[in-house]
């Protein structure tokens, strides 16, 4: 996103925002087209086995990344964004759907933050790396070495995974991708409070994605700021994400509950109205600020505290919906269940693309946008409150 904003926009002459939002509609494809084979295979053959598969592929894909990186052609990291798209589809079922094979009741909350928790970190790290090195001289041969370095040590952890034995061996494999999709995502509906989880799931990758793809031109056109202080914000985001699914577990000391659902939606809202205040009055000036440069400003504070808060608030939104899904579903639709999720997932993050788009089309800010979601959020209140209600006990 950073190259695109900062570079290849202008020489491709195309529009920054719109081909951002594009290419975020884009990686998250694959999980509405495959997520229903994925699911499907990830419940019939053993976790472990084809959790190394994947992890073997993301070596081969980072390689071809990493000379795409270094000739700068566009059209082609496109592509592979999409194939890394359709990689992640397959491993999301098997993440979330071994944890409640080698965990504890008790534990599944803890191990849902910490998968949480380490995947922000993981963001943190590529978001820092990325935004430091891609438009410095040898910054593409860093990440280039880097994100190769990266998937062969996940390869390499992959291989101490415990055996998690196949939940649905007798599983037919339904190559039929729009019947097999059809039937996972009515599966769901037949327990209203995982279906309600997933939804409320699906809404905080939809949110959470809108803020994401615009960060770039926010720090650009809205607050005058460089690549670096797009990078802070994504920084900002990913340690505040991993700290509210840390705070999570303390506070639930372990226990599978949507106690604090509500209070973390509404918290989001609240603080999503104090990132417009303090963004709607800050012009761009006419040059662009280093990051050093925006950190003195008058309103620094206030931005970096509010997009602090509404990632911690969203950390701990969305690891007890993980948990309260997996405990309320049977072992053996486990990972066709979160295969569903991922679907909605994607046609969720596919919606919020083609939404903000539109609000870019028709004139709004960037930091309109957000204050728009502010109040649609509010819209999944009714929803929290009554997965608040359910008794694990």
């Amino acid at each position: 996103m950073i190259l695109i904003t900062f570079h290849l926009a202008e020489l491709y002459d195309i529009n920054a925002q719109i081909m951002i939002t594009a290419v975020a509609g884009l990686f998250i494809l694959p999980f509405f087209l495959f997520s229903s084979l994925a699911g499907q295979i990830a419940d019939k053959y053993e976790k472990s086995f084809l959790i190394r598969i994947i992890k073997f592929v993301e070596i081969v894909l980072m390689c071809l990344t990493a000379a795409a990186f270094e000739t700068m052609h566009l059209w082609w990291l496109v592509f592979l964004l999409f194939c890394m798209g359709t990689q992640s589809t397959f491993f999301g079922p098997l993440k979330f759907s071994i944890l409640p094979q080698l965990l504890n009741d008790e534990e599944l909350v803890a191990g849902n933050g910490l998968v949480n928790a380490g995947t922000n970190i993981a963001i943190l790290t590529g978001t820092l790396c990325g935004g430091l090195f891609i438009l410095s001289p040898l910054g593409r041969h860093y990440i280039s070495a880097g994100v190769v370095g990266v998937a062969a040590a996940g390869y390499a952890a992959s291989r101490f995974i415990p055996l998690a034995v196949p939940s649905s061996p007798e599983l037919r494999i339904d190559r039929n991708l729009f019947r097999s999709t059809w039937e996972m995502l009515v599966y769901p509906l037949s327990n209203k409070d995982v279906f309600r989880s997933i939804i409320g799931i699906s809404w905080f990758w939809f949110l959470g994605s809108v803020f994401l793809a615009q960060f770039p031109s926010f720090a650009k056109d809205t607050l005058g700021g460089d690549e670096q202080v797009s990078t802070l914000f994504l920084v900002i985001f990913s340690v505040g994400v991993g700290a509210g699914a840390t705070l999570c577990n303390k506070l639930l000391k372990g226990r599978v509950s949507g106690k604090y659902l509500s209070y973390s939606l509404v918290g989001m809202s609240v603080f999503i109205g104090m990132l417009y205040m303090f963004s709607a009055s800050a012009p761009a000036g006419a040059g662009l600020m280093s990051v050093w440069d925006f950190i003195r400003g008058p309103r620094a504070l206030g931005i970096v505290f509010a997009m602090f808060m509404i990632a911690l608030c969203g950390g701990l939104y969305s690891v007890p919906m993980y948990a309260m899904m997996q405990r309320m579903t049977p072992e053996s639709h486990m990972a066709r269940v979160i295969a569903s999720l991922n679907i909605i997932d994607s046609l969720g993050m596919v919606l919020a693309a083609a939404l903000t788009a539109l609000m870019i089309a028709a004139g709004m800010s960037i930091y309109g946008i957000f204050f728009a979601m502010a109040f649609i959020n509010l819209l999944m209140l009714p929803l929290t409150l009554k997965l608040s209600r359910i008794n694990y006990d």
